[in-house]
């Protein structure tokens, strides 16, 4: 099985395929703060016949690594964004 991990900018949203099919997404919307960029993660989605792989864990660690890489703070809404957080202390600094 095949895993791709995307950013799709045009959506506002991370997604994670499984041999080429959508098996889940985070969605997010930016906003600045005055010299802060600011990504509000606000929903975290994997399709029911993907649950139970992992497939949230790849795809939050992916979009929190991208959203650092790209100079954000991160604002996590989504409950699955702040419990993986609270999980993984290495991306406790995002947190804006």
């Amino acid at each position: 099985m095949t895993t791709r991990l995307e950013h799709n900018v045009a959506d506002t949203r991370y997604e994670i395929h499984l041999d080429d099919t959508l098996a889940g997404y985070a969605d997010y919307a930016d906003r600045v703060d005055g010299d802060t960029k600011i990504r509000d993660f606000q929903h975290t989605l994997t399709f029911p016949e993907f649950r139970r792989r992992g497939v949230a864990a790849q795809l939050v660690e992916f979009a929190l690594r991208d959203s650092r890489a790209a100079g954000f703070a991160i604002v996590p809404t989504c409950w699955y964004v702040e419990k993986f957080i609270g999980e993984h202390r290495e991306y406790a600094d995002l947190v804006a």
